[in-house]
């Protein structure tokens, strides 16, 4: 009965599942955060503490995506989280975005989508 649950995904758990991956890349975000202030300060404390939460909620996002997919198709889904760390890289920190970034992200990308191509069907 599970399995047959987990073969019919729907859009809307597709984009549940990318959610819970940006969720967890802003993980990146507070724990770089937190590495430019000076260990046990203030500022170290509440990005530490910002990135502690942010895991929180990305483990109960996550506990209801493996509930709606495969295993292997849940994880090769965190590959996108080198897509929002590019982005938030730019956004957030000012880092440029090169070619090979957006080839190495467009391969990944690939990947993903070939292995959400399979999602349903039991190998």
């Amino acid at each position: 009965m599970e399995q047959n649950n987990k073969s019919k995904i729907k859009k809307l758990d597709i984009v549940m599942l990318q959610f819970s991956v940006m969720v967890y890349s802003l993980s990146t975000v507070a724990g770089n955060m937190a590495s430019k202030h000076d260990f046990l300060s203030l500022g170290y404390i509440l990005f530490f503490g910002l990135d502690f939460f942010i895991l929180g909620v990305y483990a109960i996002l996550w506990q209801q995506i493996i509930k709606r997919f495969q295993l292997s198709v849940a994880y090769a889904n965190k590959a996108m989280t080198l897509l929002w760390s590019m982005v938030w890289n730019f956004l957030i920190f000012s880092q440029g975005i090169t070619p090979k970034k957006i080839i190495g992200v467009l391969i990944v990308m690939a990947g993903v989508v070939v292995m959400n191509m399979g999602e349903g069907k039991d190998v």
